[in-house]
């Protein structure tokens, strides 16, 4: 008895799953080219790795987030002074969205803001192939 039970309840938790998974497809990926001040470098990283990357990674739909630091350019032209690479992986851009509109995101992001040089940034939206 106790184990059809067990798999009644693991099947309605599948079925009570398998919307989710039809509306994310394929993660998306959001890039975007910062301009951090030199002299607040080390404050962003600080807030990127302590209070930015903590909150996101609680966030439904959450995969993935890295703050890259240009190191040099090998072919073409990298973004007009941009020392940064911001990339943010979710599960689909809706749940991306939805971090953007919450509280948290409102609280959090402004401290790596709050760092740039120049706030006209390049942003990407990549979905993955």
């Amino acid at each position: 008895m106790k184990r059809r039970t067990y798999i009644r309840t693991m099947l309605a938790g599948a079925v009570a799953l398998a919307p989710a998974a039809e509306t994310t497809g394929k993660p998306i990926q959001l890039h975007v080219d910062l301009t951090v001040d030199p002299a607040k470098e080390a404050e962003m990283l600080h807030n990127f790795h302590t209070v930015f990357k903590p909150a996101a990674g609680k966030q439904q739909g959450y995969i993935d987030v890295q703050m890259l630091k240009l190191r040099s350019t090998l072919n073409g032209q990298a973004p007009a002074g941009a020392n940064y690479r911001f990339v943010l992986t979710f599960q689909s851009e809706e749940l991306r969205q939805a971090w953007v509109a919450s509280a948290t995101h409102k609280k959090v992001w402004p401290t790596i803001e709050g760092t740039l040089a120049n706030k006209n940034y390049n942003v990407l939206l990549f979905d993955q192939a």
